[in-house]
């Protein structure tokens, strides 16, 4: 079986990062991988619109979208990516980056998507730019991995599985990550954070589920009462020296509305870890 990777990029560092981490993690696998760009004719071009096909300004702009997508797929076989099992086709669209994800995801079937993120330069700024955090957010037909410009190349050793009991999990939301841990031999850290360390009957209950899904990956659970959740998970990954962060998307849980619940954003602001998004597939 081929897998199918969508590698978006905006021909920056942060994108670049990402499809090396991408073509490391698959490495072993039959990939089909889908490079794309999604550019835009009003580039130094103030309050330009309806930018018709077949305008100057149009041509110019898929002009440069293909010639940089081109320079990615010598860079692949330059730096020494040029894997057997690997192939990829290059896709310039003119869209708005989350609409030509979405697209894509539907159109070639992808199963994950790859992507870069900016860095922050402390502590308090946000390391996901909106595209990234779209992307999370709405494409809930597809897994995505986000990961910081400053992420390590090393496949993961430890997966935190961030978790808070309380919806029942389905063994097909959780089948990425499971194949991730199985292929990297990755240990799994299941990690509860409240405020109180007790849990209900339906938690316990979600709990036991975990263990079933999790019965062929090494895992083990972990408690950290804290109020602030994105803080006890950054002590969390810093002092065990964990390598990806993962956690399912379930609405009004984790994300809320992009607008007004910024943890997504502080969760990696200043990440060296990639963040692997999962989803509710009851959504």
């Amino acid at each position: 079986m081929r897998r199918k990777i969508l590698l978006p990029t905006d021909f920056s560092k942060n994108a670049w990062h990402a499809i090396k981490y991408a073509l490391e993690l698959y490495k072993k696998d039959n990939c089909d991988f889908y490079i794309l760009n999604v550019f835009s004719a009003t580039r130094n071009v103030i309050n330009l619109t309806n930018i018709e096909p077949g305008s100057e300004l149009f041509e110019m702009a898929k002009a440069r979208s293909k010639d940089g997508l081109k320079k990615i797929i010598d860079l692949i076989k330059m730096e020494g990516y040029n894997n057997p099992k690997h192939h990829f086709e290059a896709i310039s669209v003119f869209n708005n980056p989350l609409e030509a994800i979405k697209n894509m995801v539907e159109k070639k079937d992808i199963e994950m998507i790859v992507m870069g993120t900016k860095g922050a330069a402390n502590k308090t700024k946000v390391a996901y730019g909106s595209t990234s955090i779209y992307v999370m957010e709405k494409v809930r037909n597809c897994p995505v991995i986000v990961v910081p410009a400053n992420a390590k190349q090393n496949l993961p050793k430890e997966i935190v599985f961030l978790t808070s009991y309380k919806t029942h999990y389905k063994r097909r939301e959780l089948n990425t990550m499971v194949y991730i841990a199985k292929k990297c031999d990755a240990k799994t850290a299941i990690l509860h954070i409240s405020k109180d360390s007790k849990l209900d009957d339906n938690q316990i209950e979600n709990k036991q589920m975990l263990e079933e899904i999790f019965e062929e990956i090494s895992y083990e659970f972990h408690e950290l009462t804290h109020h602030s959740i994105e803080s006890a998970l950054d002590i969390f990954v810093e002092s065990r020296d964990s390598d990806m962060i993962a956690f399912i998307n379930k609405k009004h849980w984790l994300f809320g509305s992009v607008l007004t619940q910024p943890l997504v954003k502080e969760i990696g602001f200043n990440s060296i870890v990639p963040i692997l998004v999962m989803h509710d597939l009851r959504n």
